[in-house]
Parts: C-alpha cells; sequence; structure tokens
C-alpha cells in the first residue's frame, strides 16, 4: 500500500488526500483538524493525518475504539455528526474526552462514508467562536467529508494507507514577506522586556536580545529546542500545560516562573494557526509569597503533562473493559503505543507456573517457550517482579544478565518491564512490557508504568471474574434453551437468541418447538423478567411447565393456566409473558393464547402480512385464577407465522403498536427461501452493532407441504 514514504513525506498518492483535509481545516475555520481511519476489523480508529497541533498531543487519543463514547467513535458508528460546543457540554456528555481536553474549545466529529464506512473527520475551534453550529456549517462538513471518501476510494483500489504513526499536515497559512525583517526586529528589540516565538511543536523559532537577557541564555542556545528542555526552572508540567492550553484553545495564556535563584517572570502567550508569540517581562516588586524551593540535585523529574493527561484517559478506558481479552486488546493498542513498547505479555501465576494469557509483539513459537515458565524467584525476573511486588526495568541485555544470569534467553528483544499486578497485597499476574532495541527507563516513565500496573491489575482482575461469571451464566443459558429443534414434518422452522449487550449476557427469554404426534405441533416463545441468574432459572423452570403440559395434547389456554398456578405457587416475584401456539395440521389451523405476550406476526402466502389480533391474558405469576382466551387462525401451505419477544419491537420513545407494524412490513418484504436468512433480515443491526438493552428470541414457522 502506498501513502508514507521512508522519510515521513507523504507518497505522491497521499498529497491529494492532505491537500483537501488541509483545505477543510482551513475553509472551516478550524484551529485543528484530524482524520481518523478505521483498522481493518472495523472495531478501530486510528488517527491518521493531524493539522494545527503536535502529533504528541494526539498520544491519548490516536486509537479509538469504535465502541467507545468518543465523538469520533460515535461519528463513525451512528453515521452522523456530532457538536460539542463547548466544555461544560463535553463535560455532561463526553467525560472521558473532557478528560484529555481539558480546555475551553468547540468541535465537530463528522462521519467520512462512501463505498462504505471509512473514518471520522474531528475538527475543533477555540471557544470564542458561537457555541452552535449552522446548517450551512454542516452542509460544508457533509460536502468535505464526501470528498475525502473519494480520495480514499481512489487510491490504492479503495484501501486507505494506515500509518504506524500518525502524520502532521500544514494548514497551509501562505508565506509572508522577508522584505520587512529588519524593520521588524528592530521594533521588536526596541520593546521593553523580552519577546521569542514558538512553533506548534513548542520549539523557539526567534528569540530577541531582551528575552536572552531574561532567560539566561544565548539565542544559539535556545532555538530548535523546547522551553521545558533548555531551560531547566521551566520544566513543570502545571507550565508546559499552559502552552498546550494556548495550542489547543488559540486562547492568550499568562502564567509566572521563578528563574533562579529568585527572579520572577510572567509570560503571556499568544497563539494562532501558525505558531505561539511570546511576550516575557519581569514580575517586579510583587513576588509571590511562598517561593517554590529548589529542587534536589537528584529529584525525580516529575511526569510531563502529556503523559499525565495520556494516564488519566488509559485510567478511564480501563474502567471501561469488560473480559479479559478487553484488558489485553486495550493494553495493546493503547498502552503499548504510548511507551513506545514493541513486545506484549500479560501472564498470571497457576499452580507455581506463569501461564501466558495473552501477548502481542511474539511469534507464536516463542510463546510457547515462555509460556509456563516457573515462578522460581532467583530464575525470572517477571517471578521475582510477582513475587516481590516491586517492578523491575532493564535498559538492554547486558542489564538483564547481570541480575538474572540463568533466565533464558528467547525472544530477542532487547528492554523489559516487568510490572507487577498487586490487588491488595494479592498477585494476579505480570504485564511485560518489551522494546525491540536498547530502551532507558527515565525516572518519570517508570512512575508512569507503576500506576498504570496498579490500574491494571484493577481492571484484570475485575475482567477475570467477568469471564467466569458469564461463562457460568452462558453455561446455564445454553443448558435452558433447546439444543435444537426437533424436525416435524410438514413445518419448516428457525430460531435465534440474543443477549443484551450489556451485563452478563444471560436473560430471561426463551423458545420451544414441541412435537405432539404425527400431525400436530406446539410452538412456545417467552420471557421472564429480568437479565440475571434468577430470571435464567425461572425460565428453565415455565419451559419445563409448559413442555409438560403440552405433551399431554392440553389445550392452548390450559397450558396457560396450569403453568400459571405453578408459577404463583412458587412466588418467584417475577413475571413472565409467554404466547403459546397450537399447530393442527390436520384441521390446517392454529391456535393461539397469550399471557401478556407481544402478537404473533402472520404472513400469508400470497406474501400479505400482518399482526395477530391475539387478546392477551395477564402476564404469569400474578393471578392464579386468571382466564388465557384463545384465537384459531386458518393454518395453510406456505403461511408462515413470527413469535418474537418485546427486545425485538421495543425501543425509547417510539410506540410499540408502530414498531409491531414496521415488524410486519419487513415480514411481508423479506424473502421467505432460507429461514435462517429471514431472521437476519428482521434482527437487521441488532445482530451485528446495534447496542441491545434488552434480550431478544425469535422463532419463524413456515407450513410446507407434508410428504
Amino acid at each position: 500500500m502506498g501513502g508514507v514514504s521512508g522519510t515521513g513525506d507523504p507518497a505522491p498518492d497521499a498529497e491529494a488526500l492532505d491537500a483537501a483535509f488541509a483545505e477543510t481545516v482551513r475553509r472551516t475555520g478550524a484551529s485543528i483538524g484530524a482524520l481518523y481511519l478505521l483498522a481493518p476489523d472495523e472495531r478501530l480508529l486510528r488517527l491518521d493525518l493531524l493539522c494545527g497541533a503536535p502529533v504528541e498531543f494526539a498520544a491519548p487519543w490516536s486509537k479509538v475504539p469504535l465502541a467507545s463514547p468518543a465523538p469520533v467513535a460515535d461519528a463513525a458508528r451512528e453515521d452522523r455528526l456530532v457538536w460539542v460546543g463547548s466544555q461544560e457540554e463535553m463535560v455532561r456528555s463526553y467525560p472521558r474526552t473532557a478528560l484529555v481536553l481539558p480546555y475551553p474549545l468547540a468541535l465537530a466529529a463528522a462521519p467520512v462514508n462512501g463505498v462504505r464506512r471509512w473514518g471520522s473527520l474531528l475538527l475543533m475551534w477555540p471557544a470564542t467562536r458561537p457555541p452552535y453550529m449552522t446548517q450551512r456549517e454542516r452542509g460544508n462538513i457533509t460536502s468535505s467529508c464526501r470528498r475525502l471518501a473519494r480520495l480514499i476510494e481512489e487510491r490504492a483500489g479503495g484501501s486507505p494507507a494506515r500509518r504506524e504513526q500518525p502524520r502532521a499536515v500544514p494548514v497551509g497559512t501562505g508565506l509572508r514577506s522577508a522584505s520587512p525583517q529588519a524593520a521588524l526586529s528592530d521594533f521588536v528589540e526596541r520593546l521593553p522586556g523580552g519577546s521569542c516565538a514558538l512553533d506548534l511543536e513548542g520549539r523557539f523559532t526567534y528569540v530577541s536580545s531582551g528575552a536572552c537577557e531574561l532567560l539566561g541564555r544565548e539565542a544559539g542556545q535556545l532555538l530548535g529546542t523546547r522551553p521545558w528542555q533548555s531551560l531547566r526552572w521551566l520544566d513543570d508540567p502545571s507550565h508546559e500545560d499552559r502552552y498546550r492550553a494556548a495550542v489547543i484553545s488559540r486562547e492568550p495564556v499568562s502564567f509566572t516562573a521563578c528563574r533562579p535563584p529568585d527572579r520572577w517572570l510572567d509570560l503571556h502567550l499568544y497563539p494562532d494557526a501558525s505558531g505561539i508569540s511570546v511576550r516575557i517581562v519581569p514580575t517586579g516588586t510583587h513576588t509571590p509569597p511562598s517561593p517554590a524551593p529548589r529542587r534536589p540535585a537528584r529529584a525525580p523529574t516529575p511526569a510531563r503533562a502529556g503523559q499525565l493527561y495520556q494516564l488519566l484517559h488509559l485510567a478511564a478506558a480501563l474502567t471501561e473493559v469488560v473480559g479479559v481479552q478487553d484488558v489485553i486488546a486495550l493494553v495493546a493498542d493503547q498502552i503499548m503505543p504510548a511507551f513506545g513498547a514493541q513486545g506484549l505479555v500479560l501472564s498470571t501465576a497457576d499452580a507455581g507456573r506463569l501461564r501466558i494469557t495473552g501477548h502481542r509483539g511474539y511469534p507464536s513459537d516463542t510463546i510457547r517457550r515462555l509460556d509456563g515458565l516457573p515462578l522460581d524467584t532467583t530464575f525470572t525476573p517477571a517471578g521475582q517482579a510477582l513475587g516481590s511486588g516491586i517492578p523491575a526495568f532493564f535498559a538492554d541485555p547486558e542489564e538483564m544478565r547481570r541480575s538474572y544470569p540463568e533466565a533464558p534467553v528467547i525472544s530477542g528483544k532487547q528492554a523489559w518491564a516487568f510490572l507487577p499486578l498487586i490487588i491488595s497485597g494479592r498477585p494476579v499476574g505480570v504485564c511485560i512490557l518489551s522494546y525491540d532495541s536498547p530502551h532507558a527507563f527515565p525516572a518519570e516513565e517508570r512512575a508512569v508504568m507503576t500506576s498504570l500496573a496498579g490500574l491494571i491489575a484493577q481492571a484484570f482482575d475485575r475482567a477475570r471474574l467477568y469471564d467466569t461469571k458469564h461463562a457460568l451464566a452462558h453455561g446455564l443459558q445454553q443448558a435452558l434453551l433447546p439444543r435444537g429443534l426437533p424436525p416435524i414434518a410438514g413445518l419448516r422452522v428457525a430460531a435465534r437468541y440474543l443477549p443484551a449487550t450489556r451485563g452478563m449476557e444471560i436473560g430471561g427469554d426463551f423458545y420451544d418447538l414441541i412435537r405432539l404426534g404425527d400431525t400436530a405441533a406446539a410452538a412456545v416463545i417467552g420471557d421472564v423478567q429480568g437479565h440475571n441468574v434468577a430470571a435464567a432459572a425461572l425460565m428453565g423452570q415455565v419451559r419445563t411447565g409448559v413442555h409438560a403440559h403440552a405433551t399431554l395434547g392440553t389445550p392452548p389456554d390450559q397450558v396457560l393456566h396450569r403453568t400459571n398456578r405453578l408459577l404463583t405457587d412458587l412466588g418467584p416475584d417475577l413475571f413472565t409473558s409467554c404466547l403459546y401456539a397450537h399447530l393442527d395440521f390436520a384441521r390446517g389451523r392454529a391456535a393461539l393464547a397469550s399471557a401478556g405476550h407481544p402478537p404473533p406476526v402472520l404472513r400469508l402466502p400470497d406474501g400479505a402480512a400482518r399482526p395477530v389480533a391475539v387478546p392477551p391474558g395477564p402476564l404469569l405469576g400474578i393471578d392464579p385464577d386468571a382466564v388465557f382466551p384463545v384465537t384459531e387462525i386458518p393454518l395453510t401451505t406456505g403461511t408462515l407465522l413470527v413469535l418474537y419477544t418485546d427486545g425485538l419491537v421495543e425501543s425509547p420513545g417510539t410506540d410499540l403498536d408502530d414498531s409491531i407494524a414496521q415488524l410486519a412490513d419487513r415480514v411481508a418484504a423479506a424473502d421467505d427461501r432460507d429461514l435462517d436468512l429471514l431472521i437476519d433480515t428482521l434482527l437487521g443491526k441488532a445482530a451485528t452493532t446495534g447496542q441491545r438493552t434488552d434480550d431478544i428470541a425469535l422463532l419463524v414457522l413456515q407450513h410446507a407441504s407434508r410428504p
């Protein structure tokens, strides 16, 4: 694939996309723009192009899971333009995004779609713009996204070039005349105090003589460097954060800093799309009451502001992962790139050995050799870290050999960080980050890694518990649902069960098909209130009760009546809806009875479909003397009957009758040659990426000619 040259410059086929992206940012008046592209598996958005800010600023949001609650993810997933008009609205709507963008701003995220879904465009403005978006602005952004999609599709056969790292694209603000340089320099030198300029990467591009005097450095020592690197007294996260605030918000920022030993300076930052102008003036006699003490010579350097924001972002992300594989994916997709690591091994202690739970960046044969190493604290650094609870860092293989001469050299990696995962003094595993070349671990990086290990441990332990509970719940659910539907002459059948996408993925929805001799059958579908083990257990009792009464040839109303008596005697405090259908092929009739269940949809042989008006009785488990009316309908060859639970038709803000009518329309339009494909059609998005707050059970029956 094209798109990246060896030097990091854009390949020729990428220039058109870069230019269109930069033009979109400039024309919309945005101060910062970002183009995200979907990864091949369409589960992750990767930052591809960025303009108006340094690439390092984007580290916390360079990879965004498509399912995450973030503006760019919502835009791509829901195919809509997302507008956030203020920081207050950001905190309310996207609190996790607000953690890494704690600045006054407005933003829009729009889907980039063409022949298929490609990604999202993110645009950000200073908070000085109006907190609303006009229809014209929306139209311009939408048309720009279509143009970007076309350019992506024109490249490499419609497969976008995906870079390992995002690339900055200049907005292209135009060239300025160099003729008045001398006059401009004289003007600046005559101003009191000092003046300097920073580019958007934070590097000095101009320093006046007054600024050199106040900062205590020659121009040659400052140009091309960042203030917090060349001026150690500015090496403070709060000062760097002021610079970040100016770049992202595009608003003037001021702060005061002490140049040792006791000279206080006021720094005023004035940003625009090309960089930042800085005015430096002495604070004078107004010295802050509590000067900061001088830092000891060997004190650890505080973490960079960007790393602190990234730690907050990763901490928020770890609170949202569910299973062990989710934790592994998050560490691999976000934590590994944050620290520049190329390898990951996540292991747990099991019977005196380290068992690998997940990994990245290692060939499978290496993982096989590493899996199951003994937990001997004198033999392996992983065992020592797990046993002592103290992280271990090795900058090169020689340092590893000095500490562990007997440790096997298997992976070929050149540097390692062994991070023990400890919960309340109890070890749960080890997270190992590794590097393909020697890597020094500064004190600030070690501090951030150590802090992050505690968060990973909490998420990992919680995920293991969830996986255990989920396996138990899933096994219970599968045991209670029918393993297969019995073949019945003259009847084509298909069924599907989908759990809710949140919670334990277990619920009380059920279905069944029961053979009643050679010329009859019974179909049942029901929904027990709740989405937990209690609901699933009660579902098993209901299904067993219905099955037992049905096989005795009991009429539909009596099947529900007797099952209802059983539930009222058990007193489970959970209620159940149920629909029972007795299919009599000899008479060509179907008799239906309902206990508060949604009506089935009937499709006649001519293709017309409608809900069946079945008068419902009360839910099972409420009134022991309840009556359940019976409704009969013709059952001719080709007749199709759709039984379903309310998870298929209920959604917030939608009338239930309208939803059922829409379901009938979908049934009428569906192809009935393959009933499993027909179910796929009826489920629509609910079967793939849709978020389900309720379970769905679906049973489709079609009367066919008997052999």
